[in-house]
């Protein structure tokens, strides 16, 4: 066996490497830079702390995750890892004490946030001691537009010019191909071996639904297939954020708000009870959530259109890290796409840079209103071919699509109109409700009913209507401009209205998608009858001994773990050792009370 393996096995509990880790291990242990692309949940963290372990030295991590830095030293430190970290929510005492542990060579690991790399005294320190390895993780924050930019990675390329004989690898969960150049040259990783992974998540559901009640709709979802199962709910504003929270805890769902315009100890607080109490749910802007490491989420939710796939990739695999099944669902509506176009439009950025932003808009609103595999056209904009999946809702309840071309061109018709005739310009409400021939008081203000395509459009509901305008949009048949939204005919527009472009449609399914149902029949979730009870038990036991100690759950134990314990119900700590998970030091600290737990279970059934 492997050093590598002997330390995976020992330490971490698992008696194999998965995918790709064993090639990055062995590249980044034998002296070699690396940049790592691998989804959420896929093992990026032992890509190197195993190298730490094995090399001589201590592996320096840069990390931007300063008010999660406690939580991977506990987990590492539970492993029986020696791991410490500097950041600024120390004291001046607890700085030195890490310090001297680093010069001393009494630790396996150092976490850093990045700005404390271009710090003369953070060089001095590491020259006191042996770096094995430099880890630089979440390393998107390079990239100049990425939405989690920190200028303090910019200078990172320093690593390798003051210490060029100490291997780098650079982490991330999700990057385009032109993502992944611009963060190799920033970092100056030119030169070094690209691993990427599969983006696939298989165990992760993805919905999008038409937006109609978001609320409502959410409430909904959490009731009837999440009821107790911790999550994260994702709102584009502040004020969302705090309403949506409200809703649910009216309902009675332990919600939690997250947002930059709390107070620090509030968001700590939060994040803390969050990562440590079963069943929580977080509301948040995208704020919150990288670097969670969290393995039982079994949701995550969007109220508003993410800006990219990029993005919401990343925040939809904060769901499912254990492997076990999750739901993705977003609620997405016309307003989503008028607002995410305003915003381009406003944007302090230049031209390019609006250009690129409205080329993300482009892809996420293709992924929302494809009739193809959801994960077939996720993956394709990383650049992963694949096949239908099963396991979204396109999938379980594929939608038609439908000749839109005649009710393309009487929308654009009216928005024509309006502006050759009248000179004016409105939005998609108004225009909707001349074409369903409503009097309203607006109309009639306008004399709108007077105009040739008033009430042509009754074939199809309101609803209907709306759905049109906002694949018109998607398609970039049509646009929008202005603080109101008004619709605005582009330069594609004319090859519809004189028939030279066909329009293809997506027709919404008119029964709930029965993908919950699906999903949850032979769920790798799901547990042996006589094992339910010993799992219940584990997990009280795991929740006394972690409030105790003061770390979440999972640092204890993970769900995973928890339950083929249950299942095998190992009577000696031999057996008990055989299980994925069970390291060494977990053994020797919980072993007995675990089969103690299992023995009790077993008597009291």
């Amino acid at each position: 066996m492997s050093e590598p393996l002997r330390v995976l096995r020992r330490v971490f509990g698992y008696d194999s490497f998965r995918g790709e880790q064993q090639e990055i291990v062995d590249h980044v242990t034998g002296g070699g830079d690396a940049l790592v692309l691998m989804p959420t949940g896929a093992g990026k963290s032992l890509c190197y702390q195993i190298p730490a372990l094995v090399r001589d030295g201590v592996g320096v991590v840069v990390s931007p995750l300063i008010a999660l830095m406690q939580d991977q030293v506990d987990a590492l430190r539970a492993l029986g890892v020696r791991a410490g970290f500097l950041n600024s929510t120390q004291y001046p005492g607890q700085r030195r004490a890490v310090e001297s542990a680093y010069a001393a060579g009494e630790l396996d690991l150092l976490y850093l946030a990045p700005e404390r790399l271009s710090l003369e005294a953070t060089w001095r320190l590491l020259d006191r001691g042996t770096v094995s390895l430099f880890a630089i993780d979440e390393a998107h924050c390079v990239v100049q537009w990425g939405h989690d930019f920190r200028p303090d990675y910019l200078a990172l390329s320093v690593l390798h010019e003051r210490w060029p004989t100490v291997p780098r690898i650079a982490l991330t969960a999700t990057a385009t191909e032109a993502t992944r150049k611009e963060i190799a040259t920033r970092l100056d990783l030119t030169a070094a071996r690209h691993f990427v992974a599969s983006f696939d998540r298989p165990n992760i559901q993805y919905r999008i639904a038409p937006k109609q009640e978001p609320k409502r709709q959410l409430l909904e979802l959490l009731r009837a297939e999440h009821a107790g199962d911790a999550g994260i709910v994702y709102c584009l504003s502040r004020a969302s954020v705090e309403r949506t929270a409200a809703h649910l805890v009216e309902h009675g769902i332990g919600a939690l708000p997250y947002h930059a315009g709390l107070d620090s100890g509030t968001r700590a607080s939060h994040q803390a009870r969050f990562l440590r109490e079963d069943g929580a749910v977080m509301v948040a802007t995208i704020a919150f959530g990288m670097g969670i490491d969290k393995p039982d989420v079994r949701f995550v939710a969007h109220l508003d259109l993410p800006k990219s796939v990029e993005g919401y990739y990343q925040e939809t695999g904060r769901a499912g890290r254990d492997g076990l099944p999750a739901t993705a669902w977003l609620a997405y509506g016309l307003a989503d796409v008028v607002q995410q176009r305003k915003l381009i439009e406003n944007s302090d950025g230049d031209l390019a840079h609006q250009r690129r932003q409205a080329a993300h808009l482009d892809a996420m609103l293709a992924l929302c209103e494809t009739v193809e595999c959801r994960r077939v056209q996720l993956l394709a904009y990383f650049g992963q071919p694949s096949a239908a999946c099963g396991n979204c809702d396109t999938c379980l309840s594929p939608p038609e699509s439908w000749d839109g071309a005649v009710a393309a061109q009487k929308l654009l018709s009216a928005v024509l109109r309006l502006h050759r005739e009248r000179r004016q310009r409105f939005g998609a409400g108004q225009v909707i409700d001349i074409l369903l021939g409503k009097k309203t008081a607006k109309v009639m203000q306008h004399d709108h009913h007077e105009l040739t395509v008033f009430g042509v459009g009754e074939e199809l509901n309101e609803s209907e209507w709306r759905g049109v305008v906002r694949q018109l949009l998607a398609q970039r048949l049509l646009t929008v401009e202005g603080d109101y939204g008004t619709l605005v005919l582009t330069d594609a527009s004319g090859e519809v209205l004189g028939g030279r472009r066909d329009v293809r449609l997506r027709r919404e399914p008119k029964r709930a998608p029965k993908a919950a149902r699906i999903a949850k029949q032979g769920a790798p979730a799901d547990l042996p009858a006589q094992a339910e009870p010993v799992f219940e038990q584990l997990r009280a036991w795991r929740a006394g001994v972690a409030k105790e100690q003061g770390v979440p759950a999972y640092v204890i134990f993970h769900d995973s773990t928890l339950r083929a314990i249950a299942t095998a119900a190992p009577a000696t700590l031999e057996a008990l050792s055989g299980i994925s998970g069970v390291g060494e030091t977990k053994l020797a600290r919980h072993g007995q009370q675990v089969l103690d737990t299992v023995r009790a279970a077993a008597a009291g059934s």
